[in-house]
């Protein structure tokens, strides 16, 4: 098959097939990880970027090339995580603004499309590594700009499959320009998830499908499986000196200073390294390595609004690395305290994903129908080993036994008494590493108000409450804590509770799918949420929390 242009549509096929394929093999691509700290989450942050950039592509497929792309970039900017996956967004960003005007491209197009995504990512970097993903991506999209030069003819599958050998000729080459991977005996992370998307992509235009278990066995001769586990032996905690990873995006205010993208960036590069700084008309996306990220939200803070923050503690992340057997076997020794440790209570695997990779150090499972005990509390204390201990119990039931196993313990033990998972994720996003405790103590009770909650659950037995009739197996809609809505039906009922909760006023709505909650159902009500709310931004997040089928977080 000779494939002479290319559509939405296929692109469209191309996007989620390398978001799959990458997905299939991220824990592989997170083995890989060296630079520039040993933390281990490449593969994951790539992944969660790029499907982040495939819903939206999934949710607008289109005849017309460019519409497509201006979906994938949408997606690719509001969920970009990390260096790897800010740079993925970045790549394509640039890809797709330079066929944004075009139904349909072709071979030419498509070749000088991967040269505009690679002179924007350029651009996004303060300072561009050699032997990284942008390497990779630089030398692919030349060979596609020499072989379009020497076969003007060529096809678009034929020019495909140019790009992608030499995109895996390029990783092969990474550790010969980036020394810490050729001591270490591995490629480039960033590079071979890129190169996992390519391969996506070609498969399509061949009319194939890519086995992960196919791929992952023949990447043996790229690295040596007994180096996946030893790469962060390489790397002492104390030689990294910028120790907080740190994201977070501004939505520009009127009543704030003109931005200035040059100069903001300038400013930035004075607190860190490994600066990424995205803009648009409305937002800037940033990440930033930073010794003090509260002197960076300060300055962002001139802008406009700060919305969307992580930080987290790469010191410890690389400890938590060498303490879990990837370092060489040694004498055991006290570990040193860590300035916090932040504790969470809450149900549901997805949910606690969730909480740790927006800075939780330890999830204790509990919830609604299964109370975590005093004791288990306690046991978390002492597992963090921390100076100061912050406890979210994140439901009205565990905050007294949180507060009690604070009063057994030696430790300075803080709760902050979040009553549900939204209230939990809105204070964790307010804790700030740098500052001192009482001051987090402050910021993070305060945060407990700014997020309203909404949950979804069945009747188990008939009541009237709260002016309700209820009915046994009713689907009650919950704001706040109290039932506002009720339907035979799931997703009525949910519609009808963020009815009446949303007002023009809010700004972002993050979903959390419950285990009774289908993906067509919730794809249903996405559609809902996306035409009846237009300027909400809508996350969704596989929570996979029994008992309630949606909880929503409002802000």
């Amino acid at each position: 098959m000779s494939i002479t242009t290319l559509d939405g549509k296929r692109f469209a096929e191309m996007i989620l097939q390398g978001a799959g394929h990458l997905s299939n093999n991220a824990d592989y691509v997170d083995a890989l990880n060296v630079f520039p700290v040993p933390d281990g989450d490449t593969g994951t942050n790539m992944n969660l970027s790029m499907t982040s950039g495939a819903k939206e592509v999934q949710n607008h497929v289109s005849e017309h090339i460019g519409k497509v792309g201006q979906a994938l970039s949408k997606g690719l900017l509001m969920g970009a995580r990390g260096n790897s996956g800010v740079i993925l967004s970045q790549l394509f960003r640039g890809f797709s603004k330079a066929i944004e005007s075009k139904s349909t491209i072709s071979a030419a197009e498509f070749a000088a499309a991967l040269q505009a995504g690679v002179n924007t990512a350029y651009k996004a970097v303060m300072k561009p590594v050699e032997g990284t993903i942008l390497t990779v991506a630089k030398d692919s999209a030349k060979k596609a700009v020499d072989t379009i030069e020497a076969k003007p003819e060529i096809s678009i599958d034929q020019l495909m499959e140019a790009v992608f050998a030499e995109s895996k000729a390029s990783l092969k080459r990474t550790p010969d320009l980036l020394p810490v991977l050729k001591e270490v005996g591995v490629v480039d992370s960033g590079g071979q998830g890129l190169v996992f998307v390519y391969e996506g992509f070609l498969a399509v235009l061949k009319g194939e499908k890519v086995s992960s278990a196919k791929v992952a066995a023949s990447m043996t001769d790229l690295v040596s499986a007994e180096h996946h586990k030893s790469v962060a032996s390489h790397i002492n905690t104390e030689d990294i000196e910028f120790g907080y990873c740190t994201e977070f995006m501004v939505r520009f205010e009127d009543d704030k200073e003109p931005f200035k993208e040059d100069a903001f960036r300038q400013d930035l590069s004075e607190h860190g390294d490994s600066l990424l700084v995205i803009a648009d008309d409305e937002i800037v996306k940033v990440h930033i390595h930073a010794e003090y990220p509260g002197k960076v939200l300060t300055y962002a803070q001139t802008y406009g609004s700060l919305i969307n923050m992580k930080i987290e503690n790469m010191r410890q992340q690389h400890t938590s690395l060498l303490d879990s057997g990837d370092a060489p076997s040694k004498p055991a020794e006290k570990k040193e305290k860590q300035p916090y440790g932040i504790v969470t209570v809450t149900m549901g695997k997805g949910i606690a994903e969730l909480f740790r990779s927006i800075g939780s150090h330890s999830v204790i499972e509990g919830g609604q129908t299964m109370n975590p005990s005093t004791e288990d509390i306690v046991q978390a204390i002492k597992d963090v080993n921390a100076e100061t201990v912050i406890i979210l119990p994140n439901n009205s039931n565990i905050v007294m036994a949180a507060q009690q196993a604070a009063s057994v313990v030696d430790d300075n033990v803080i709760v902050i008494p979040s009553k549900t998972v939204p209230q939990g994720m809105a204070a964790l996003l307010a804790f700030n590493p740098s500052a001192a405790a009482e001051e987090n103590e402050e910021v993070m009770k305060e945060a407990l108000g700014t997020v309203k909650t909404g949950q979804i659950t069945y009747a188990v037995r008939d009541t009237n409450i709260d002016g309700l009739d209820i009915e046994k197996g009713d689907f009650m809609g919950i704001a706040n804590g109290k039932i506002v809505t009720k339907d035979r039906n799931q997703l009525a009922s949910a519609k009808k509770l963020l009815d009446s909760m949303m007002t023009e006023d809010d700004e972002i709505l993050t979903v959390l799918q419950g285990v009774d909650a289908a993906d067509d159902e919730m794809q249903e009500l996405v559609s809902y949420i996306e035409s009846k709310f237009e300027d909400v931004e809508v996350e969704v997040h596989k929570g996979e929390q029994p008992l309630y089928s949606y909880i929503f977080s409002i802000e």
